[in-house]
């Protein structure tokens, strides 16, 4: 059993997943309200740079949700993990990037 559930790990499929649904309309509330404030409000960038999709297509996943958990020194980005799980910031990752 402990083989299986390592393996299912590797490929991925031992994350709990994206959030639910109060929670997905928490986190738009979120970039709407704070990250816009950096960001932009309709996320072209500001203090902050594009969200826009196209601003991030050439970025890794991993690269963006490190910054947003971990925030970036030296610059006005603050760390979330007080505030969002690596899951919300995974599909909040996504949902920039396919521009919904």
């Amino acid at each position: 059993m402990k083989k299986w559930l390592l393996l299912l790990c590797f490929t991925g499929s031992c994350f709990a997943g994206e959030p639910s649904e109060p929670r997905q309309a928490e986190l738009r509330t979120l970039v709407k309200n704070d990250c816009s404030a950096c960001h932009g409000l309709t996320l072209q960038g500001g203090m902050g740079p594009s969200l826009k999709p196209e601003s991030l297509a050439g970025k890794p996943d991993e690269l963006l949700i490190t910054t947003i958990l971990n925030g970036r020194k030296g610059t006005a980005m603050p760390s979330w993990k007080s505030m969002m799980s690596q899951d919300d910031i995974t599909w909040l990752v996504a949902m920039l990037k396919s521009g919904k």
